[in-house]
């Protein structure tokens, strides 16, 4: 069990410390979790009825859904299965797709994790592969029980953040307050990631002067110009019905919501998804696919810009909503910030902070940051989000293609 042994101070060095799992890479997981990773959409049922009476046991199923390759979807899968949150993994394949399980397999057993992969077509079937994934699962519970835990600190922690479900209140209490969050675990040697290229229309200016060199600055200023590009020639803006019907009126606005997540930090890089930060700070993810537009809307969902955040190693994703959601997530918690005081209350079941008191004047921004930066602490200690509690384990992989980031994008 995860638990602070320390008291929670901004000004103590030693305020952090809590129990967690030392990975070979030298990260430290908040989470033991075994997860069961379908290798193809014909796979998907027999891996969540493996993982079905685990449920209170933290075994997880994510899973790619193609058939056909996708270097992309390739390096997100890697990235889940060597997460620090990640305990050990069994791999389901139906035997014909054409994903490289082999391979995955080896780059899992390399990073010290126990791996099994069950064939379905090799086992005999439906009902044989399901008996002999449970069968490794009770084996590896056990395994977990001889864990030994270690002191972790903030600055171990990487935190991410998105919003979804936007309307009228999130720029002004749930995304600043997020905003002033992230400026506080910066400040403490921690990592933080923000995202949503595309919904940062009429803020780059700012961006670009953020970086912390010139050589970045041009690099984001890319990147910026590309989701710009990309989502004119799919004549479509990030901005749905249900922000319009929320109170938002333009894509600028709604931007400029978004846009507050991330703080006043300085830029310390550019990633893409599946890249790790090289150092604590503040790092933008560049969720946009390179070349030209071949896979459809980039943020397809908020589960896969979720799954991307959490394949670049964020142990905690910090989720603004205005109108209301109930995404959750496998591998990493998600805290659920809500910026309306009507949403919450209709939907407290499902969030975690409600920043509506900005609005019902019983709160201050500052105030609702620090029940944040004090939620993320209590996360990262073993205490469910609203969405752990519920159950939650929502992950989605698609097809996307990257070219690697360059030398600029990556400060020191």
């Amino acid at each position: 069990m995860i638990r602070i042994l320390g008291k929670v101070d901004d000004n103590n060095s030693k305020e952090m410390e809590l129990k967690g799992y030392q990975r070979k890479d030298g990260r430290k997981g908040i989470r033991n979790v075994i997860l069961v990773a379908y290798l193809v959409e014909c796979a998907h049922h027999v891996a969540s009825e493996i993982a079905r009476p685990f449920r209170d046991d933290n075994v997880q199923v994510i899973g790619f859904g193609g058939c056909y390759p996708n270097e992309y979807a390739a390096k997100i899968m890697k990235q889940l299965c060597a997460h620090p949150n990640v305990g050990g993994v069994l791999l389901v394949s139906l035997g014909c797709e054409s994903f490289n399980r082999n391979k995955l397999s080896d780059a899992i057993k390399e990073s010290g994790r126990p791996v099994e992969t069950l064939v379905i077509q090799n086992c005999g079937g439906t009902s044989k592969t399901i008996e002999k994934g449970r069968e490794w699962i009770k084996n590896t519970l056990e395994a977990f029980k001889k864990t030994i835990s270690v002191n972790i600190s903030v600055k171990d922690l990487m935190i991410g953040t998105i919003c979804g479900g936007s309307d009228a209140t999130s720029g002004i209490t749930a995304n600043p307050s997020v905003g002033l969050t992230f400026d506080k675990l910066v400040k403490n040697n921690s990592t933080v990631i923000f995202e949503e290229t595309g919904e940062m229309i009429g803020c780059f200016e700012d961006i670009i002067k953020r970086a912390e060199t010139p050589l970045l600055a041009k690099e984001l200023q890319k990147a910026l110009d590309k989701a710009a590009r990309y989502y004119t020639i799919m004549g479509y803006g990030s901005f749905a019905p249900g922000n319009a019907d929320g109170g938002l009126t333009t894509i600028e606005e709604k931007s400029l919501g978004a846009y507050a997540k991330c703080g006043s930090a300085l830029i310390s890089g550019l990633i893409k998804p599946g890249d790790l930060p090289n150092k604590p700070g503040l790092f933008l993810m560049d969720i946009v696919p390179d070349g030209e537009p071949r896979f459809g809307f980039p943020n397809i969902n908020d589960n896969s810009e979720i799954t991307e955040l959490i394949a670049s190693g964020c142990h905690i994703i910090l989720f603004t909503t205005g109108r209301g959601s109930v995404v959750g997530s496998a591998i990493s918690p998600v805290v659920k910030i809500c910026g309306n005081p009507d949403t919450y209350e209709r939907m407290s079941d499902d969030m975690d902070v409600n920043a509506g008191k900005i609005i019902s004047s019983t709160a201050t921004l500052e105030e609702v940051a620090e029940e944040i930066y004090v939620k993320v602490i209590e996360t990262a200690s073993g205490i469910p989000t609203a969405s752990e509690r519920l159950g939650h384990q929502e992950s989605v992989i698609t097809y996307k293609t990257f070219e690697p980031i360059g030398p600029n994008c990556l400060v020191g």
